[in-house]
């Protein structure tokens, strides 16, 4: 599904990785387009005017995974984000809850929404995100998230970085 699939989970390297992300130039401008492995495919990140967006960490997949199991493997994402988001509270503060419940609404509606926000439901990314912002990184604002696409799918925690400011959208 990703670029990160196979990959042991690693705190230290996922908060680099999202400094790395905040420093990166964002497009002026642009419609946004999906990046991905030239030898595999798989998705390695998004970038539209003003934001892009990257898996930071992929679970193993959990096809034919049910009950305890499952809920183990989920339990185990939430816990990979909570060490990242404790360690970017620690350097930027005290993070804010973006849902996302209005963006999957309007996408199973085809409704139209902001290109972000589109693109993060293009890729099926509707964990709610964890944000901070503005930053002192030229006031971007960051957000990460896990979720995953269907019940058999990996967990995948993904990283935005926004020139915009990342607010919950309305009814």
């Amino acid at each position: 599904m990703t670029g990160r699939a196979g990959e042991v989970f690693d705190a230290g390297r996922t908060v680099s990785d999202i400094e790395s992300l905040l420093a990166a130039d964002l497009p002026t401008d642009g419609v946004p387009v999906d990046e991905g492995d030239p030898a595999t495919g798989e998705w390695t990140g998004t970038r539209g005017a003003g934001f892009r967006i990257a898996p930071l960490w992929e679970s193993e997949a959990l096809t034919g995974v049910y009950g305890a199991e499952w809920n183990q493997a989920e339990e185990a994402a939430e816990a990979n984000l909570a060490l990242v988001v404790r360690e970017l509270d620690r350097r930027w503060g005290a993070h804010r809850r973006v849902c996302m419940r209005v963006p999957l609404f309007r996408h199973q509606a085809g409704a139209p929404m902001p290109a972000l926000f589109q693109s993060l439901s293009d890729r099926d990314c509707f964990g709610d995100l964890t944000v901070w912002g503005p930053t002192v990184t030229e006031g971007r604002w960051v957000a990460v998230s896990v979720n995953q696409c269907d019940g058999d799918a990996p967990m995948i925690m993904t990283a935005v970085v926004s020139q915009l400011p990342i607010i919950e959208l309305s009814d």
